[in-house]
């Protein structure tokens, strides 16, 4: 009559009566009414989004992402890979297999690339050689460590004699990668 509204009396399911509802004019459930926000609080959490205040947004240009050479240059990996772990199979040794792995992949990369480009990449091949002696001539300086420790008569974990045992392999790899036994280039 006024301009309220009536949700009538009903039947709830364990047989209860629900009693009739009038609703004011104007009024809006919870559920419809716009939560508060606070700009400052909004501008924070988009922040990283706007890009940068006054400058005129640019297209995005992406470099087109060649799939067929991306999925040959795996195909090659994939294949280095093999050929690597068969040979080192053969030879009956595991130690050198990531090295040769390494050194497969290497050589095939540097084959697909131009003569211009692997000048660097032979750089870079050298610097990984010269990390992984340094990395292994850290490992056998704490191996010889620890067997000094043993000799003295001082009780070595488990996990110490392991590095202790394995000094002739350090060596066998340093070697092979070009290095003295001392971490020094020959």
């Amino acid at each position: 009559s006024n301009g309220e509204s009536v949700i009538p009396a009903s039947t709830r399911a364990d047989g209860s009566v629900r009693k009739e509802i009038r609703i004011k004019p104007g009024y809006r459930p919870p559920e419809d009414v716009e939560v508060y926000k606070n700009r400052t609080a909004e501008a924070w959490k988009n922040r990283s989004k706007g890009g940068i205040p006054g400058a005129t947004p640019k297209e995005e240009r992406l470099p087109p992402q060649n799939a067929a050479a991306v999925a040959a240059k795996n195909a090659k990996r994939r294949e280095a890979r093999k050929k690597a772990a068969a040979i080192a199979a053969e030879a009956g040794c595991e130690i050198g297999v990531e090295i040769n792995v390494k050194s497969a992949e290497d050589k095939i990369s540097r084959s697909s690339d131009s003569p211009a480009d692997s000048i660097p990449a032979e750089i870079d091949k050298e610097t990984e050689v010269a990390k992984e002696a340094r990395k292994l001539a850290k490992k056998l300086r704490q191996a010889r460590e620890l067997k000094d420790k043993k000799d003295k008569g001082d009780n070595l974990l488990p996990e110490q004699i392991a590095k202790v045992v394995k000094i002739q392999e350090l060596i066998r790899q340093l070697e092979s990668l070009g290095f003295t036994a001392e971490g020094e280039k020959k």
